[in-house]
């Protein structure tokens, strides 16, 4: 004859396990939310998916100012760079990073004869102040770069105002932009090395080139980022136009804005995903940092009215750089908006600040 014995698990037990079992759950599902929040802040091809790229590209217009004059200027910038497009000489051009991937920017020539002044092209009318150049004897160059989910031809409009100074003009898409390949955004980071292939194609073409760097936002914190880096001797000055000071900053502002999310402790177990994934840390990109490096003349301009960038992070960077440095600071404009805002003074102190650094 046999005695079965029925075990009971004590209440204590059930709720420990119990409880370990939430606390697994829940420590999966955290994980499977930083995850899911880089792909939404840095993959583009999920953005879409999931709307987000829609949804980000609402706030950020919605965080414009939107005046009269700043429309009107953008439109007539629109309308004469594309007058200017119809026949202006382009390159289209590839290169593939480190890591595999291809990238695609355009070379805008300047044309076969163009009158050059010391400043932008509405104030050419004094013939004493120009001297005719042709783009077989002009050695200037300016490498544009675009801003976050941007590409290359938002640029344009200010890709055509260099080529009416005599610049030979590149403007690639960074990597997982436009028409180039990539699988994270770069934040600048990963960008200061990929653009650095960039000004080996320019050199390769023209070894007595002159360089400018220029970028808008993203662009412009990742040429900040590429001063702090060994360039080549024939890059003479960097140009940033509403840049932030570092890419950690940046999202922890922006977590908030887009997504309503505290940055403590997401962004940095985020951070931590990112590493793992794209493999590059976001408090490593830094343009304050590295503008610290550099002996390389510097511009920053900045919208006084910038909602997406605070323009704090302007006089940080500012009083962060080197020796010779020059601050813009346009009162009424947005993120970007400088050029559009008061495009007179945005050019006029552009090509002033470069020809001064240019003969020096």
């Amino acid at each position: 004859m046999s005695i079965k014995v029925k075990v009971q698990t004590k209440p204590h037990i059930k709720r420990r396990r119990m409880l370990i079992g939430i606390f697994l759950f829940l420590f999966i599902l955290y994980w499977v939310i930083c995850y899911f929040l880089v792909s939404l802040a840095l993959v583009p091809s999920f953005m879409e998916k999931t709307e987000v790229f829609e949804t980000v590209t609402d706030v950020s217009v919605e965080a414009l100012v939107q005046t009269s004059d700043i429309k009107n200027n953008r439109s007539s910038s629109l309308n004469e760079t594309k007058e200017w497009l119809k026949a202006a000489e382009r390159e289209t051009l590839s290169i593939y990073t480190t890591d595999g991937y291809k990238l695609i920017g355009v070379i805008f020539s300047p044309e076969e004869e163009t009158s050059l002044s010391t400043g932008n092209s509405s104030s050419t009318d004094d013939p004493s102040s120009e001297k005719n150049i042709t783009s077989e004897n002009c050695h200037k160059w300016v490498l544009l770069l675009h801003g976050y989910t941007g590409w290359k031809e938002e640029l344009y409009p200010i890709a055509y105002q260099y080529v009416q100074q005599g610049y030979h003009v590149l403007v690639p898409d960074m990597r997982c932009s436009g028409e180039s390949e990539g699988d994270f955004i770069g934040m600048g980071w990963t960008d200061r090395l990929d653009n650095m292939l960039w000004l080996d194609e320019i050199l390769s073409r023209d070894p007595d080139a002159r360089i400018v760097i220029q970028g808008q936002s993203m662009g412009a914190a990742c040429a900040l980022m590429m001063s702090g880096e060994e360039l080549p001797s024939q890059v003479f000055a960097i140009v940033s136009d509403c840049a932030y000071t570092d890419a950690y900053s940046m999202f922890a502002k922006q977590m908030k804005d887009w997504f309503g999310l505290p940055s403590f402790p997401l962004l940095d177990s985020t951070n931590l995903v990112l590493q793992l994934r794209g493999g590059y840390d976001l408090k490593d990109a830094s343009a304050l940092e590295a503008v610290k490096k550099t002996d390389l003349p510097v511009l920053i301009i900045h919208g006084e009215e910038d909602d997406m960038v605070p323009v704090e992070m302007a006089y940080e960077l500012y009083d962060a750089a080197g020796r010779e440095k020059e601050l813009l600071i346009i009162p009424g404009a947005g993120h970007a908006q400088a050029m559009d805002k008061d495009p007179e003074l945005y050019y006029d102190t552009i090509f002033s600040f470069l020809n001064e650094a240019y003969n020096k």
